[in-house]
């Protein structure tokens, strides 16, 4: 069922050893919101631990190392934040699927899996919701919580620069910036550094590209061999799905990846309002927002391209 702000607040209040988990291939928002949440939720007197997320990277460890799990932990109230759908949990979190208390997420997909769901699809980032939690609760956010939120919100807008950005992701960033948050350093690390190995994985797919429906779509791709040849790594690949949207005229950027083997993939698509990129991976089992969507598929990235083709032609028909 879902729950309003009034109502989550309460139930937090209720619970105390909390453990939260993030989804698979963690990004800043899911990161940022566990870290902020775990966070805040200690400077309250609770005791909250982040269940370790394997695939977690060396650009956002710092969101969360503070608050790992220890072994043999045991929770009382299990939360998941940006986390759509159950299969997006990481392996090492399929045994707690079925004990999720509260779920936090922003994704109009989320079929409320857990028993009690703070569900905002307008809201650009996870971490609006967990900073009104927070806020509700103590009626402020220290620095170090400021950070972990900021890193939510600016890395789900690309520096907030992408079209999910409200005035209300503004203004909260702005009242994590009052807070203490460090977004100079910040916006410089996950915005405006760059490894030579990113360089070369970007060279790659842009000359490799494919365009169809007279440059309306863009078709990225990213084989484990272009992994190998650039020497690029996960922390590398951070919002890689937003290379073709970047490209005029482009309305469809889509990003095929192998993962380990040439049958397992994954697609990212990003579009402009005009197109759902969620109906489009709705297609493949995914979803996700309007505008910022992905599913993995069981198939060759010809296969892939064969289905997107057919989708496609009866969006720009």
């Amino acid at each position: 069922m879902t729950i309003t702000l009034n109502e989550i607040v309460k139930l937090i209040k209720e619970f105390d050893n909390f453990l939260i988990l993030t989804h698979r291939r963690p990004d800043g928002d899911t990161l940022g919101c566990a870290g902020g949440l775990a966070q805040g939720l200690g400077e309250l007197g609770k005791t909250a631990h982040v269940l370790p997320n394997p695939e977690t990277t060396p650009r956002y460890m710092q969101l969360v190392e503070d608050y790992l799990a220890p072994e043999n932990y045991v929770p009382q109230c299990i939360i998941t934040v940006d986390t759509a759908t159950l299969d997006l949990l990481p392996e090492n979190a399929l045994k707690y699927a079925d004990k999720i208390t509260i779920c936090i997420d922003h994704h109009s997909s989320n079929p409320l899996y857990a028993k009690y769901t703070y569900l905002d699809a307008q809201c650009a980032s996870c971490g609006e919701l967990v900073y009104d939690i927070l806020i509700a609760l103590s009626g402020s956010v220290s620095a170090k919580t400021a950070g972990h939120l900021y890193a939510a919100l600016s890395t789900d807008t690309g520096c907030f620069a992408y079209a999910n950005t409200t005035a209300k992701v503004l203004q909260t960033a702005a009242r994590l910036i009052e807070a203490g948050a460090p977004h100079r350093e910040m916006n410089k690390a996950f915005f405006r550094t760059r490894t030579r190995s990113r360089v070369k994985i970007e060279g790659a797919i842009f000359s490799e590209m494919e365009f169809c429906f007279n440059g309306a779509v863009a078709i990225a791709t990213i084989t484990r061999a272009m992994l190998e040849q650039s020497g690029a790594v996960e922390d590398d690949l951070d919002d890689i799905a937003s290379l073709p949207g970047s490209i005029e005229g482009v309305v469809v950027g889509i990003t095929i990846r192998e993962l380990t083997s040439e049958r397992d993939c994954k697609i990212s698509v990003r579009s402009s309002p005009s197109v759902n990129s969620n109906e489009i991976c709705a297609h493949f089992g995914g979803g996700g927002h309007a505008m910022a969507a992905g599913a993995s598929v069981n198939g060759t990235i010809g296969e892939i391209k064969e289905r997107l083709y057919s989708i496609l032609s009866e969006i720009f028909k």
